[in-house]
């Protein structure tokens, strides 16, 4: 409990997007020393490496006509069984019988 006429203390808050410095440096910064740090100008970098990402990333829609894709296509195993609501092909362990005979997930039973 604060009592009458006790100072009260706050810690500086903490720029968590400013370049880390050690903890002795940011101990000794003086008022002059900030302001001079704020008023300077900052560069505009940017990562080369984000550009050329960039340059690469395919927007959703693109023709993907002249792409070819090569899949294996596993069979149902013994131990699974496909869902009769959602088409998906489960584990045995999930297997919902309905009333009407047909299997389906937990999920979806």
């Amino acid at each position: 409990m604060i009592q009458a006429g006790e100072a009260i203390t706050m810690s500086r808050p903490i720029d968590y997007d400013a370049p880390r410095r050690p903890a002795v440096e940011v101990e000794d910064d003086s008022l002059g020393e900030l302001k001079a740090r704020g008023a300077a100008p900052q560069s505009a970098k940017v990562d080369l490496d984000e550009a050329e990402a960039a340059e690469n990333f395919e927007l959703p829609g693109a023709d993907l006509s002249g792409e070819e894709l090569t899949v294996a296509v596993v069979p149902v195993q013994p131990d699974e069984f496909r869902c009769a609501r959602c088409f998906l092909v489960h584990h045995r362990s999930q297997l919902a019988t309905q009333p009407d005979g047909r299997e389906a997930c937990q999920e979806c039973f």
